[in-house]
């Protein structure tokens, strides 16, 4: 489950990476084209998988880790 986890994590901190690098580059905003409650999900998602991620990354002890 935890591997399933961190590669949702991973997918979701691309999309959110790829969205930012369309509005600083085109003013596009690709998540905007979804309804508004899917929209507002996604950046939700987005912020926790960034949490997470950054959890995972300097307050986890490695060898917890599997």
């Amino acid at each position: 489950m935890h591997k399933v986890l961190r590669w949702v994590a991973w997918f979701l901190v691309i999309v959110g990476a790829l969205n930012w690098g369309l509005i600083g580059l085109f003013d596009f905003n690709l998540v905007a084209l979804l309804p508004e409650m899917a929209a507002t999900v996604i950046y939700v998602l987005v912020g926790l998988a960034a949490v997470y991620k950054i959890v995972m990354k300097f307050f986890i002890k490695k060898g917890r880790r599997k």
